[in-house]
């Protein structure tokens, strides 16, 4: 049920006695001037008919509480499941962000088309952007039977409480939460009292039913959610969807999830008739060509949730164009390439002092995880010293400030990886099945350049 509006009473400060209006004297104890305005909660506990007493929760150990079973609705679309954890766990909320274009409403509405083929249940879609009509043409356009699909076209929050009491439906989407309001938080949708009070109202309707609730919602210039960032914490899930250079690819993966990983990473291609599942995605993140590999590029197999993916790093090395050197990178983090440059001109005697850097990662992945740093130590020395790294070679490892290359977490998973997809050479750490020992940033310089460097630098 649909929470309600506390009402105004009048309580006396001496006796405790309420009543709706005003009085100069509490008629119960004689006071005069005792009557105090406050507000009543209307989700407090009422007395029982029989005794008269308020019936309130209290605490209870751990030790009698049930462990239930989360259950799940799978949408159908792997990749999107996989980012939910296997599934949307039903009494949750999730929240899609993403810039305008991206493909969210079509994402949720492919879902809804395959939850109504595996899943008995009724589907509720509230739109406040766009008409019934511009859904339903979407939906013929790419061929999806929802025609069972409840559409409701609306901004008022009491007409969408409403609906779901009436429908209980076990998928909920509601595109966007930006646009919903009420009366009891102002009437200018998008505000920061009505992002909190729509969502906690619709994340608690969600959470007393066996349903799923689907937000989606508006991003800011930089990427980021738009809206408190309490929005964030009252959901269960927060799922980023990006695209990179290719305006094809879109990348999904969850920035929250108290059901699940946060580490997976759901491809998708989008195409007229849709967004469609990427068979595979480690095929995006190398380029191919038909001649020999420039300099600045360097291959490396990361882990994204429990997939591996083998990602080409390019540098770009150009003379600085004023007194202070610049670092432009950012699908990797500047400070770290930063470090890492630091780390080559001391020990391997590479000077990058002088120019600006350039970073960029084929397929538009953004990389985080410290297992990148050889590879793109490798990629800076190509770059500044304009030789090209051997043919087929993959490159793993972690760098310390002390130019070492110290050992990373599931290195054999990432020596198969790249040994599929035909690398004959891997650089690793440590001994592997396949690949070879580097020690540090000497160890890696003569594995990689011994036979083309040709005097052209010096490695101490």
């Amino acid at each position: 049920m649909a929470k309600k509006k506390g009402s105004i009473v009048y309580k006396c400060s001496s006796c405790g006695y309420t009543q709706p209006g005003w009085l100069g004297r509490c008629p119960q104890c004689g006071e005069w001037n005792t009557l105090e305005e406050c507000i009543t909660d209307p989700n407090a506990a009422t007395p029982t008919l029989s005794g008269g007493t308020a019936v309130k929760v209290r605490p209870v150990p751990l030790a009698k509480i049930a462990v239930q079973g989360e259950g799940r609705i799978t949408t159908g679309i792997e990749e999107f499941d996989r980012v939910l954890g296997g599934g949307a766990t039903l009494r949750s909320a999730v929240l899609i962000g993403g810039e305008p274009g991206i493909g969210k409403s079509t994402l949720l509405l492919q879902s809804a088309a395959s939850v109504l083929k595996a899943h008995k249940g009724r589907i509720l879609y509230v739109s406040g952007e766009e008409s019934a009509s511009q859904i339903k043409g979407r939906a013929t356009r790419l061929a999806l039977d929802v025609g069972q699909v409840e559409i409701l076209c609306t901004l008022r929050l009491e007409d969408i409480l409403d609906a779901l009491d009436s429908l209980t439906p076990s998928l909920v989407i509601i595109d966007s939460i930006q646009t919903v309001y009420s009366v009891q938080a102002g009437i200018v949708p998008g505000t920061v009292s009505q992002l909190k009070y729509c969502a906690n109202e619709l994340i608690g309707w969600v959470k007393e039913r066996d349903s799923v609730l689907f937000m989606t919602a508006h991003v800011t210039k930089d990427g980021t959610i738009a809206g408190p960032k309490s929005l964030e914490h009252m959901v269960d899930t927060v799922i980023s969807f990006e695209r990179n250079n290719n305006d094809d690819l879109r990348f999904l993966h969850a920035l929250k999830n108290r059901f699940g990983s946060v580490d997976e990473l759901g491809v998708f291609k989008m195409e007229q008739d849709g967004l469609k599942m990427v068979d595979d995605p480690s095929t995006l993140f190398i380029t191919k060509r038909e001649k020999g590999l420039p300099a600045g590029v360097s291959c490396v197999p990361v882990f994204e949730g429990s997939r591996v993916f083998v990602v080409e790093i390019q540098a770009l090395t150009v003379g600085a164009k004023g007194a202070i050197n610049r670092v432009y990178s950012d699908r990797i983090d500047s400070a770290r390439v930063s470090r890492v440059a630091a780390v080559i001109e001391k020990c391997a005697g590479i000077k990058f002092s002088d120019v600006d850097i350039y970073i960029n990662v084929a397929g538009g992945a953004r990389l985080s995880e410290s297992a990148i740093d050889a590879a793109l130590a490798a990629a800076l020395y190509s770059a500044r010293t304009d030789i090209a790294l051997p043919e087929r070679t993959a490159i793993v490892g972690e760098l310390s400030l002390a130019g070492e290359i110290r050992p990373v977490a599931k290195l054999k998973e990432r020596v198969k990886a790249a040994k599929e997809m035909g690398f004959t050479t891997v650089l690793t750490p440590e001994k592997s099945a396949g690949a070879t020992a580097v020690s540090d940033i000497s160890a890696l310089v003569r594995a990689l350049f011994s036979n083309t460097l040709d005097g052209k630098t010096t490695v101490r």
